[in-house]
C-alpha cells in the first residue's frame, strides 16, 4: 500500500516560456499516473512510446517531457504559466482550467480537445469509509470530517450527493482539502471519517481491505469523464504535434481494448497500483469506457457543471463553453467514422466468450463478470452473478487460487470486486437470480426492505450455496 500511496517522481523539471512548454523542441505533457482513467493520454501512452514514435515521423527534432501529478490543479497552474503544452484531467478540473485560462486571456487560453475515459452514470467517483465504520449512508457523515481534493470530480460528486441526502456540505460536514495520498492516509489513521475521491483511489483502498464503499457516484446518474486539454496557442502553432498526440492516444486506446490485461499490467508496473485495481476500472467491461470522441452527453453534463462549480466558489468567472470545447482536432484524427463513434456509448471492450461452468454465452454487459485465476494470462468470462459464484466454487474445488473477481452491482450496474460486495439471498427469485451483489450496504438494505424473505449473506456462504 505504501508504494501505491507515494507519488511517482516520473516527470522532469524544465524551464518554460509562453510559446512552448519545455523550450525549443520540447513538448511538455502533464498527466496523472494514478488517475487511471487518463492512461490513454498518460501512463499507458507514455509506456508504449506511441507519441514519441509519431513525432519521429515528422522530422525527429521534438522530444517529450512527461510530468506526473496527483491532481489536475497543478497541471492547470503550469499550463497558465506556459510550462505545460498538453494535459489530461477530470471534467471539473477541465472546467476550472478553461475558466481560469479565459479569465487570464491572451496566450494562456486553453481548449478541451478529446476524451480519455468516461462513465455515463458517474461511477468513476466514490466515497469510502473505514472497514469498521458504522456509517451506512451519507447522512451518517453529518458532523464528521471528509477528505477530498476541492475542485476535483470526487469533490463535486460528494457535494451533489450530500445535498440529495439533505446535508449542507458547507455546514453539516467538515471538508478537508487534501491530496489523495494525504486523504487516504488520514482515513486509515482515523483522522477523517470518509474519503471522497476519483478513480482509482476508492477501488485501491477497498481492494486492499482498508476501506469499504459508502457511496457509488453512479447513484447520481450524472456523466463523468476525463479528457485532454491543450494550450490554444500551442495547438495553433504546432497543430501537427497535437495531431501526433491525438493519433497516439487513439493507438493507446486501441491497444487497451485489444490487450486489456496487458494494458492493466503495464499501468500497474509503472504506478505501483495493484493490477487488480487497475483492471477493475480499465479492463474489459470496466467502470471506465475509453473513447476519445467528445460525446454530446458528456458536453451537456459539462455545461451543467458550470453554475454548480460557481455556486460552491470553486470558479469566479463562468466558463464560456463553446470557445473552450474544440472537437476539430480529434475529428481529424479519428477520420470519417467520427460522428458514428461519437454517437455510440457502448463499451468497445465488452466482456465476451462462453461461461464454461454455466455453459452460457456471455453477452449481457449488465450482468457479465470475470474471474481472474492466478497464473492465467486471460480472465474467465461469467454470464451473471450466480454463475460467477458457481465458477468460484468450481475453481476452489480444483484447488485454483483466484486473483480477483468482478461483477456489476445489481442496482447501479457498477462493476466492483465481487468478494467486497454485499450479497443478498432472495429465495423468492428464480434460482439463476437468487444471489444478488450490491456495491454498498445501502443498496443491499434497500433491496432487502423491498423483498420479503431476502437477507444479506456473507460472500463465502453465497459461493457455497449458489
Amino acid at each position: 500500500m505504501a508504494a501505491a500511496l507515494v507519488p511517482l517522481l516520473a516527470g522532469c523539471t524544465v524551464a518554460g516560456n509562453a510559446s512552448s512548454g519545455g523550450g525549443s523542441g520540447q513538448i511538455v505533457v502533464g498527466y496523472q499516473s494514478k488517475t487511471i482513467n487518463t492512461v490513454t493520454a498518460g501512463t499507458l501512452l507514455r509506456s508504449l512510446g506511441y507519441f514519441e514514435k509519431r513525432l519521429k515521423r515528422l522530422d525527429g527534432k521534438y522530444s517529450v517531457v512527461w510530468r506526473d501529478y496527483d491532481t489536475g490543479a497543478p497541471i492547470t497552474a503550469q499550463m497558465l504559466a506556459g510550462k505545460i503544452d498538453i494535459g489530461s484531467m477530470g471534467d471539473y478540473p477541465l472546467l476550472i482550467n478553461g475558466s481560469r485560462s479565459q479569465a487570464q486571456g491572451g496566450d494562456a487560453q486553453t481548449e478541451w480537445v478529446s476524451v480519455t475515459g468516461y462513465n455515463l452514470r458517474g461511477s468513476l467517483n466514490s466515497v469510502v469509509v473505514a472497514p469498521d465504520s458504522k456509517a451506512k449512508t451519507l447522512r451518517d457523515l453529518k458532523g464528521r470530517t471528509v477528505s477530498t481534493s476541492v475542485g476535483s470530480a470526487g469533490h463535486g460528486t460528494f457535494v451533489q450527493a450530500a445535498r440529495k441526502y439533505g446535508l449542507d456540505p458547507a455546514k453539516d460536514v467538515k471538508v478537508e482539502n487534501q491530496q489523495p495520498t494525504v486523504g487516504a492516509a488520514a482515513l486509515q489513521s482515523g483522522r477523517t471519517a470518509a474519503f471522497a475521491q476519483f478513480v482509482a483511489w476508492p477501488g485501491l483502498l477497498v481492494n486492499k481491505g482498508q476501506a469499504k464503499l459508502l457511496y457509488d457516484g453512479g447513484d447520481l446518474n450524472v456523466p463523468t469523464f476525463h479528457g485532454v486539454v491543450v494550450r490554444k496557442q500551442f495547438a495553433g502553432e504546432k497543430s501537427e504535434i497535437l495531431q501526433a498526440f491525438l493519433q497516439a492516444q487513439i493507438d493507446a486506446t486501441n491497444y487497451l481494448h485489444e490487450h486489456p490485461l496487458e494494458a492493466a499490467e503495464s499501468v500497474a508496473s509503472t504506478t505501483g497500483l495493484p493490477v487488480e485495481t487497475v483492471y477493475l476500472y480499465n479492463g474489459a467491461g470496466g467502470v471506465a469506457t475509453f473513447d476519445p470522441t467528445i460525446k454530446k452527453g458528456l458536453r451537456d453534463a459539462f455545461v451543467q457543471d458550470v453554475p454548480f462549480l460557481k455556486s460552491i466558489g470553486v470558479i469566479q468567472t463562468p466558463l464560456k463553453v463553446d470557445p473552450f470545447v474544440n472537437d476539430a482536432y480529434i475529428r481529424e484524427a479519428v477520420g470519417s467514422s467520427y460522428d458514428r463513434q461519437a454517437a455510440s456509448t457502448a463499451n468497445p471492450a465488452a466482456i465476451t466468450g462462453t461461461d464454461e461452468v454455466c455453459k452460457k454465452k456471455v453477452d449481457d454487459p449488465e450482468t457479465a463478470g470475470e474471474v481472474w485465476v492466478e497464473g492465467e494470462s486471460r480472465t474467465r468470462p461469467v454470464a451473471d452473478p450466480v454463475c460467477l459464484l458457481k465458477n468460484v466454487r468450481s475453481l476452489q474445488g480444483e484447488g485454483k487460487r483466484i486473483r480477483a473477481v468482478y461483477v456489476p452491482d445489481t442496482s447501479a450496474g457498477t462493476r466492483w470486486f465481487a468478494d467486497k460486495e454485499i450479497w443478498v439471498d432472495d429465495p423468492s427469485a428464480k434460482a439463476a437470480q437468487r444471489f444478488k451483489p450490491f456495491a454498498t450496504q445501502e443498496g443491499a438494505d434497500k433491496y432487502v426492505t423491498a423483498h420479503s424473505g431476502a437477507k444479506v449473506v456473507p460472500y463465502d456462504e453465497a459461493v457455497r450455496r449458489a
